[in-house]
């Protein structure tokens, strides 16, 4: 049984899939947090909340590494870890310093800082040759208009070092620039309370549909296990409003695809991992949008393991304490599986969210209670819920998904919206 130092995590699906995988993998986890009160407040459902499955709960300034280092190697040296992990991008570097730190698994911490941040991605695709949209680097309003000249629009203006989403925008004319740039510019500090970089990325605006691509890298030798179907709403945002297992995709469409991923985590030098990684479909070819250094979110990996039987929490974990893991698929009998995210149709306090649920082939519904208050429907953080299905014949997943979602009714307390 290894021990796992679990440092912070969201508070949404992985809070739940990550400690489970932990525990039916056979091994315990120690959650390490600066502020156990983030993860209380956001509440769990019925019964405790996952992450107080934890063998112990320890608090330390997880955002001061050089003070981290030097407190978990004094724990260490008392609970003896394993590996270290975490489930959120804010501290998938840390992880990887304390792993190397203590000398466990893990992949190399300048690979994983090259794969969390935009910036540090793009420069190094760009270098390797890996197809990707045209781009700039920028800080300051004067930079970035200049910058944002010599792409064209329209563009996408995403912030480095932001997740879920935030504050990525399509612009198409220097006037949506300028309030995209100020948007950004007065988010100086992220939801972790830690001090952001004042640098943009500018990308020209790719054609075609989205897909992401799920893939394990074990001794330099990355395993596709299979390529995910995206749906986006929101214009101009880029709010993920489902997704699908396997991609309804001609085959050379999405090994074309795979090809891609597996060249950018090569680029960036990620081993040792599990990957996220989005993929454009353009008309010209597929072209790289980014690369997440861990299991996809939006329970992305409960699609592929009710399709698969491979589970990429549980595959994450065990890489982390140096476990090589089994990545053969099962005969599950279902042959797609989808979730539709419900996204609020604007801000307000939530009188209550109806309709008919109850559906063959649905498997999971989670709906935000009365009372809750939505914010605009802007990034990956506004959902009111989600709707799973299966299909045990086809590609069929998707369709039922989107209809459950499209005849729910979200209601609002009008009187204190």
């Amino acid at each position: 049984m290894a021990h796992l130092l679990m440092v912070e995590s969201w508070v949404g699906a992985m809070s739940t899939l990550l400690p489970r995988a932990i525990l039916e993998s056979g091994h315990r986890f120690t959650f390490l947090t600066r502020d156990l009160r983030h993860y209380l407040r956001a509440g769990s459902g019925d019964g405790p909340h996952p992450l107080l499955a934890a063998e112990n709960v320890l608090t330390a300034e997880t955002n001061d590494v050089p003070a981290l280092l030097s407190y978990v190697e004094r724990v260490h040296d008392v609970l003896r870890f394993d590996g270290v992990i975490s489930s959120c991008d804010y501290y998938l570097a840390t992880v990887a310093r304390i792993a190397a730190h203590l000398g466990l698994p893990g992949s190399s911490p300048d690979a994983v800082e090259r794969a969390y941040r935009k910036d540090l991605t793009r420069t190094a695709l760009a270098a390797a040759g890996v197809p990707g949209p045209r781009f700039a680097l920028a800080s300051g309003w004067a930079g970035v208009a200049q910058a944002a000249r010599g792409i064209g629009y329209p563009l996408v203006l995403k912030p480095v070092d932001l997740c879920a989403g935030m504050f990525v925008r399509r612009v198409d004319d220097e006037a949506q620039l300028r309030e995209a740039f100020t948007a950004v510019e007065t988010f100086p500090i992220n939801a972790r309370n830690q001090p952001r970089l004042p640098t943009v990325l500018l990308e020209e605006l790719l054609d075609g549909r989205e897909v992401s691509v799920e893939t394990v890298t074990v001794d330099g030798t990355t395993r596709v296990v299979g390529v995910t179907d995206k749906s986006v709403a929101g214009a101009p945002w880029f709010v993920e409003s489902g997704h699908m297992f396997p991609a309804d995709l001609p085959a050379e469409q999405a090994e074309a695809a795979a090809e891609v991923a597996v060249s950018a985590i090569a680029a960036l030098g990620l081993d040792s991992a599990v990957a996220h990684t989005e993929v454009k479909l353009t008309s010209t070819g597929p072209r790289l949008v980014e690369v997440n250094p861990r299991p996809a979110g939006n329970q992305i990996t409960e699609l592929v393991r009710r399709v698969t039987g491979i589970d990429l929490p549980a595959v994450y974990a065990q890489l982390a304490v140096g476990e090589r893991p089994r990545l053969e698929r099962a005969e599950t009998g279902v042959r797609s599986a989808a979730i539709a995210l419900v996204l609020p149709p604007r801000a307000g306090l939530i009188a209550g969210i109806t309709g008919d649920t109850d559906l063959p082939g649905v498997v999971d519904v989670a709906l935000k209670p009365a009372g809750h208050r939505a914010g605009d429907p802007t990034s990956n953080n506004s959902y009111l819920g989600h709707v799973m299905a299966v299909d045990h014949d086809g590609l069929g997943a998707r369709a039922l998904a989107e209809k459950v979602v499209a005849g729910l009714d979200v209601r609002y307390r009008e009187d204190v919206a």
